[in-house]
């Protein structure tokens, strides 16, 4: 019965399929895709790159119950879960993917009836201003979406520019209706997570404010600007904090209705209307890292007027812009969908944190002004600097250079003198491991995407590099290895270490600078100070040279691993795949051994404890739901049996990605999951970014087009695609031959043809 109803679902949402989509390719995206269970992704709306991302929030689940964590939080991460029958409101500010959360700012919901402040509860919606809903009346797509709220017969309507949320209620006749603007809300939310919001009353349509949070980010502020199409009748509020010591002279005034100042730690505002059947009242939500008034500016730059389709139909036209980089020909209509839905979620992130003039936070807490650039943020670097941040090397160029220069501008900014771990709205959160934005910078500057000053990339890159008060840097100096005893997760550092000192290497080299390759060349062997030949496994080393004794090659837990074990991570050396091979006894061993990974069976008990890992994520022991291992299935072409990559790749495409709302075998993680799809859906992959090769694999299109931003095309064309023509027997780059499983990049970007000739037999 599922199935069928979510086929009906998909063929509401996709009318009029054809074989081959020309222009508007919005249609094929489905931003459902990955908002049940664990991808975390938003169905709302947003602009490319979009600052603001206004989504629904299913929930209001605390991060805190009883002083402890509560698991119950994670689910929420992206603010909508595709299970819940009820809609708190719609909030500015959403990540994509994510494992861990923050933001879910200025949350607002249209209601009738007797004022309510409190959002109520989803077994009791009545009892506060949430509104049960059915997937039925909802409707999601690029920079659109809208939703009947049932219990206000209110029909709710959203769109995005960059800078600015559009909201559209269709209310029914009515004495009592209302906007209510919550500034308690967020996600990841707790007590304390507010340290202070503001209210202006400009006038009968003109709000202004800001919100201070100590969350992920522990020191942000956002300002906004709210205009509505029509005057409110009356307003006031309700503050919700704990009663302070000291109040001063405010006491003498009656804040909580009709003041035109509101402040507080837990403030929910509200505004009156009075309605007509079928009116629409529209609302402006403009944001800004800066101040109230570069909110206004960009409320005024981006939406000067109150035409609301105009805003959705310009929205769409930039993302059929964005979406046109790659023209695909596909097999079927949920190849269609799975491509482009995964071709808008790399386009989610990072996000633009500037005003329209070019100002924003910096991370020294002091304004900046961007010159010749665009400053993003949102940059979860153990994720996307895999295959998100190489593929922008193809299809965003000029956005990746961006990105790099945002990533010197942290660093110019940083008290740490290091670059960005993992950071948002001009914030390190230091979540994860490594010091990846070096893969990113020498990944840019190997491909020629960069073409700022590489010597000062290099040197920020070092400079991160030997601060040994991170993570168990200075031990991994001094030892050539982190140590499991003074520092957990160990080997995944120490591997994460080796391959981001490789790509230092890389910039150094280039760049003739000898002193600092050969110091980051030896560095970069550093893996092997982690393997353990007796077991053939990488294995935690204590402080004093010896291996940790109790060990579990498929535990994840307190085993020297992050979000892997033993068995995905001993694979986990992109930046010598040949050598690591040899290392573990050639291929007469090694394959087997792989094939092992794909072909087990992981117990339960080895992920039941994992909060982002299901068996929808696993096939074997491989573990596609997370991250360390998206290159193992491409180390086949390293060995003497390439064709198991072509098998593997098309497996892995088929089971992990699905035209479905739980489409997603694990977090989408700010695209990189997606990215991972469009690579392998295409024929290759960046193993080892910083290398200008991709590794070849068995593409799943019928034929594409990339449009590249110098004005040429690539074109990559199957010859007898099938599903079960998954075997390449020749490749040809411009009608020669290729003799090995690999494509240059300087060969992509000149333009021209990759021509694979499928079988369905294995080319031994």
């Amino acid at each position: 019965m599922r199935k069928l109803l979510l086929f009906a679902f998909l063929l509401c949402q996709f009318p009029g399929f054809s074989q081959k989509p020309k222009y508007d390719l919005v249609r094929w995206v489905n931003p459902i895709i990955g908002t049940h269970k664990m991808g975390h992704t938003y169905p709302g709306a947003t602009a490319p790159f979009g600052m603001v991302q206004l989504s629904p929030d299913t929930d209001t689940i605390p991060y805190e119950v009883n002083g402890g964590y509560n698991k119950d939080v994670y689910k929420y991460c992206a603010g909508y879960q595709y299970d819940d029958p009820t809609i708190v409101g719609f909030s500015h500010t959403h990540f994509s993917g994510t494992g861990h959360s923050d933001l879910g700012d200025f949350l607002l919901m249209p209601t009738t009836g007797k004022l309510q402040l409190n959002p109520g509860t989803e077994a009791k919606p009545e009892s506060g201003y949430r509104s049960k809903f059915s997937h039925n009346n909802e409707r999601a797509e690029p920079a659109y979406y809208s939703v009947q709220l049932d219990d206000h017969n209110i029909r709710a309507e959203l769109t995005a520019t960059n800078r600015v949320g559009m909201h559209q209620y269709t209310f029914p006749k009515s004495d009592e209706a209302h906007i209510i603007l919550d500034l308690m809300h967020g996600i990841y939310n707790y007590d304390d997570k507010n340290a202070w919001t503001f209210l202006r009353i400009e006038n009968d349509t003109l709000i202004t404010g800001y919100r201070q949070t100590n969350g992920w980010a522990r020191t942000r502020t956002v300002y906004f600007a709210m205009s509505f199409s029509k005057p409110f009748t009356q307003y006031g509020n309700k503050d919700y904090s704990k009663a302070q010591v000291y109040r001063g002279f405010w006491r003498k005034f009656d804040q909580t209705k009709n003041f035109p100042e509101m402040a507080g730690k837990q403030l929910r505002a509200y505004f009156d209307f009075k309605t007509t059947e079928g009116e629409k009242i529209k609302v402006k939500f403009a944001l800004s890292p800066v101040s109230t008034e570069g909110a206004l500016a960009n409320m005024r730059a981006e939406i000067p007027h109150w035409d609301f389709d105009r805003v959705k139909d310009e929205s769409q036209a930039k993302w059929n812009q964005e979406l046109g980089k790659v023209r695909a020909s596909l097999p079927t209509k949920d190849d269609y969908i799975n491509f482009y839905t995964a071709l808008y979620h790399t386009f989610l992130g990072p996000t633009t944190y500037m005003d329209v003039n070019g100002q924003y936070r910096g991370l020294d807490q002091n304004n900046h002004q961007a010159k010749d650039f665009t400053n993003y943020s949102t940059f979860s670097l153990w994720d996307t600097y895999r295959a998100l941040h190489p593929w922008f090397n193809v299809v965003q160029p000029k956005r990746n250079a961006d990105m790099v220069e945002s990533m010197l501008a942290h660093y110019d900014q940083s008290v740490h003198n290091m670059l960005p771990v993992w950071s948002h709205h001009a914030n390190e959160n230091w979540c994860m491991i490594g010091y990846h934005s070096v893969s990113v910078i020498s990944d840019a500057i190997m491909k020629g995407t960069y073409t700022g000053d590489a010597n000062r990339a290099l040197d920020a890159c070092v400079a991160t590099a030997r601060q040994g008060y991170y993570d168990g840097l200075n031990f991994y100096m001094q030892l050539g290895y982190v140590p499991e005893d003074k520092n957990g997760s160990s080997v995944s550092k120490t591997l994460e270490y080796a391959y981001d000192d490789w790509c230092i290497a890389q910039i150094a080299q280039k760049l003739g600078r000898q002193d600092i390759y050969q110091e980051f060349s030896k560095r970069a062997q550093n893996w092997k100070n982690v393997y353990d030949k007796s077991i053939g496994y990488m294995r935690p080393k204590l402080s004093n040279g010896t291996f940790k004794k109790e060990f579990d090659v498929l535990s994840t837990h307190n085993q020297g691993f992050i979000e892997g074990n033993a068995w995905n991570y001993s694979l986990y050396v992109p930046q010598a795949p040949a050598e690591m091979i040899q290392t573990m006894g050639g291929n007469a061993k090694f394959v087997p051994h792989l094939d092992s990974l794909f072909t087990m069976h992981l117990p339960d008990e080895f992920f039941k404890d994992t909060e982002d890992i299901t068996r929808e994520g696993i096939i074997g022991n491989y573990v596609h739901g997370n991250e360390p291992a998206h290159h193992v299935a491409y180390l086949y072409n390293w060995t003497d049996q390439p064709w198991k990559t072509q098998e593997r790749v098309r497996m892995i495409l088929k089971k992990q990605y699905q035209a479905a709302p739980d489409g997603l075998g694990g977090n989408d993680d700010c695209g990189q999951m997606s990215a991972w799809y469009l690579f392998s859906s295409l024929g290759f992959y960046p193993v080892a970014p910083g290398s200008e090769q991709y590794s070849l694999g068995s593409p799943a299109v019928k034929d594409a087009t990339i449009q590249l931003e110098n004005g040429k095309t690539f074109q990559i064309e199957a010859k007898n695609q099938s599903e079960k023509n998954v075997y390449v027997q020749k490749v040809e780059l411009n009608g020669k031959t290729l003799t090995q499983p690999v494509l240059n990049h300087s060969d992509l970007v000149k333009g021209g043809k990759l021509t694979f000739y499928m079988s369905g037999k294995p080319k031994k």
